[in-house]
């Protein structure tokens, strides 16, 4: 156990076991590995390391590729959000970074490219979300602009996004398939559909490649269910530590505002994390804790750097023990829903002064 808290503990063997589970899920499919927003607050730097067995690396921005080549990954990176100026092409070609194009502009840019320029190509399809990539009615004329440019990888490669997958008993992920098919039958570039919970609930999505996210985390895609439901394991373990424990007299209240009174004698620990630290300030009295394995609730307001802990009559920790926020027993989904947020969001939060730190070190060392 580290002496630094709190921190969020990365746990390396948890990573590898879940892109195994993507493995099991689509074995005939190869594994782009999604790390933006920095491998989804776990650190990007461990992340890559720990993925080191996936085909390909996704990215939302240029940057993030840059970074990752930065430290040393030769593997495929792919730029979901494509470039949107002529720095950022140079710099997609510097780094030999593919790049999804879903609008026109994006054409354009590689065309005004030098004829020796190489660049793998995704062209995204807009099969319903709405919000990125060419309609069925535009796709051919793309593909087609494409095609012919010398600075163009071919063939050309594929891609969607589905809207609704994690609601098992949508027709929209159905329908976004069929026209995906359609404008695709032909086409000989290699194909990608699912996220994780395409992957997960959606056999037919399942192409030559999936895109997983989420699940690599040991998070669940599902609104009613955990990670741990679906066999995959938490990869991050926000701890910190108690820093004071004091009595508490029956009526006296608790913390800001004074929003919680003790309703009979008992111990108030104070653990050193806050929504300074990205846990949710609007979670309610009654949110789970862990101490030394026991589920304690939260004791009035979350404060910037602190909260108050019930430990009851007969106090369960002190001074210097470990708080899990969430982790082992205290999973992230329901901390996520006590706030009223969604899991990639907390996870996404949990803010920049919290060291990531490796809770094993089990990594590859290829990349």
């Amino acid at each position: 156990m580290t002496a630094v808290f709190p921190a969020a503990q990365i746990d390396i063997s948890a990573l590898q076991h879940n892109l195994e589970c993507v493995r099991a899920a689509a074995p005939d499919s190869k594994v782009m590995a999604v790390l933006k927003a920095n491998a989804y607050g776990h650190e990007l730097a461990l992340v890559v390391s720990a993925l080191a067995a996936a085909d390909a690396l996704a990215v939302a921005r240029v940057s993030e590729g840059v970074e990752i080549r930065a430290r040393g990954c030769q593997r495929r990176i792919v730029v979901l959000e494509g470039v949107n100026n002529s720095e950022e092409l140079a710099l997609a070609e510097r780094y030999r970074a593919e790049l999804v194009i879903h609008r026109q502009d994006q054409i354009d840019l590689l065309q005004e490219r030098e004829r020796s320029a190489s660049f793998v190509i995704w062209l995204k399809l807009d099969t319903g979300m709405n919000r990125l990539g060419f309609p069925q009615a535009e796709a051919a004329v793309a593909l087609n602009r494409l095609r012919e440019m010398p600075q163009v990888v071919q063939p050309v490669n594929l891609m969607t996004h589905l809207a609704s997958a994690d609601l098992r008993s949508h027709k929209m992920s159905e329908q976004q398939i069929h026209s995906f098919d359609t404008v695709c039958a032909k086409e000989t570039g290699e194909l990608s559909i699912a996220n994780s919970a395409g992957l997960l609930a959606w056999p037919a999505s399942r192409r030559d490649w999936v895109r997983p996210g989420i699940m690599l985390y040991g998070i669940s895609p599902f609104a009613d269910q955990t990670g741990a439901d679906l066999g995959l394991k938490a990869a991050m373990h926000f701890r910190t530590r108690l820093i004071a424990v004091r009595l508490v007299r029956a009526g006296e209240c608790v913390g800001y505002g004074a929003t919680w009174t003790a309703k009979r004698d008992t111990w108030i620990g104070t653990a050193a994390a806050g929504y300074g630290d990205g846990y949710p300030g609007n979670l309610p009295s009654g949110t789970p804790v862990g101490v030394n394995g026991q589920r304690r609730p939260l004791a009035g307001r979350v404060s910037m750097d602190m909260i108050a802990i019930d430990l009851g009559p007969d106090p369960v920790g002190r001074v210097g023990d470990t708080v899990t926020l969430w982790g082992p027993g205290i999973p992230v989904e329901e901390i996520a829903g006590l706030a009223g947020r969604l899991s990639y969001e907390v996870v996404c939060g949990v803010s920049r002064r919290v060291p990531r730190l490796a809770e094993k070190e089990k990594q590859t060392t290829r990349s």
